[in-house]
């Protein structure tokens, strides 16, 4: 009766505790969503460096098309500046032609000693026509080069054009697979969560007559001496039977999920902080991975899938209740189950 009396008295007073809860419970959600936003980056991130590697060998061929653009309009100017001095040539010699006329026609009237220099006029006429003609056809010449050369210049920069809307469209196209990586993590969280929901209600009905059992944010904790007894890593027969009942709940689950949700049941082994002294276990870090393990080996022996558990020790060192007392080290004292994504 004196037990009955104490254990009524705490409950009327210790409010520490479900306060300490609840901020844990915030806690672990805001390192849930952190988790979940550094995978979704993670994914998005290597989708994007292939995409990167794309887009930098286009701009390497724009660059590339851009150099060669330059150096045909270089030598189409090159080309120009030919055609101008062959122009002036040209003038120069028609201008020399027509004084070589007119002087012909002046000449004609002339004495007979007058004939050798029409002669020799003459010879010089025909000497500037023949160089007239040859600036004539190199004329045509350049002007036919010079009609290529624009010809590639238009092709050059059709080519430019098509490589800068093609960087247009996988620009867009990275936009858009960014967004569609976004909403489809976003549907996997939320298709997670619903499972989970499920999940834990299923353990609250096959587990509610236990007070040693209890739902502590997006986890479903085991006080160890439910399933232990104290130093030990050997499943106790009342521990077996609550693992038999949760492994068919995890087998059920396993068949309701898609195929194409990546998911794990994570078996976190707690302790308290008192030292290890003695025994085969060196430190508590040491017996809280063994307890893990020896619940996710059992679980598997049951019929769940083994790569669908992942057993981690903590230690001590991540208490739920804060303070050195037997209740506090009690509390801590703990195996969590918490259905994430892998």
């Amino acid at each position: 009766m004196a037990l009955s009396r104490n254990r009524r008295s705490e409950r009327s007073v210790d409010y520490w505790p479900g306060f300490v809860d609840a901020l844990s419970t915030l806690l672990l959600a805001i390192m849930f969503l952190l988790s979940v936003f550094v995978i979704a980056q993670f994914l998005l991130g290597r989708e994007l460096s292939g995409r990167d590697t794309v887009l930098d060998r286009l701009n390497s061929q724009v660059n590339e098309l851009t150099q060669l653009l330059a150096l045909e309009r270089s030598s189409a100017q090159d080309s120009l500046d030919q055609i101008a001095d062959l122009r002036a040539s040209l003038s120069a010699a028609e201008t020399e032609r027509s004084r070589l006329s007119r002087a012909l026609a002046s000449g004609e009237g002339s004495a007979a000693g007058a004939a050798a220099r029409a002669g020799s006029l003459e010879g010089e006429l025909r000497q500037e026509q023949e160089v007239s003609n040859r600036a004539r056809s190199q004329i045509e010449l350049l002007n036919q080069q010079l009609q290529a050369l624009r010809q590639q210049i238009a092709a050059l920069e059709n080519a430019l054009d098509a490589s800068e809307t093609r960087d247009a469209e996988s620009r867009t196209q990275i936009a858009d697979l960014g967004k569609r990586l976004n909403v489809a993590l976003a549907q996997r969280v939320q298709e997670l969560s619903r499972y989970r929901s499920d999940f834990f209600g299923r353990l609250r009905e096959i587990l509610s007559d236990r007070e040693n059992v209890r739902i502590v944010g997006d986890r479903f904790v085991f006080q160890s001496e439910v399933l232990f007894g104290s130093g030990s890593d050997v499943l106790q027969p009342a521990g077996l039977d609550e693992m038999t009942k949760l492994a068919e709940a995890i087998k059920d689950l396993a068949r309701e999920i898609p195929s194409d949700i990546n998911w794990i049941i994570r078996v976190d082994g707690h302790t308290d902080n008192v030292p290890i002294t003695g025994g085969r276990f060196t430190d508590n870090w040491e017996l809280s991975s063994e307890r893990a393990a020896a619940v996710v080996r059992f679980l598997v022996e049951q019929g769940v899938p083994a790569d669908r558990l992942a057993a981690t020790g903590f230690g001590e060192f991540q208490p739920i209740e804060p303070g050195d007392g037997a209740e506090a080290r009690a509390r801590n004292r703990r195996i969590e189950f918490k259905l994430t994504e892998r």
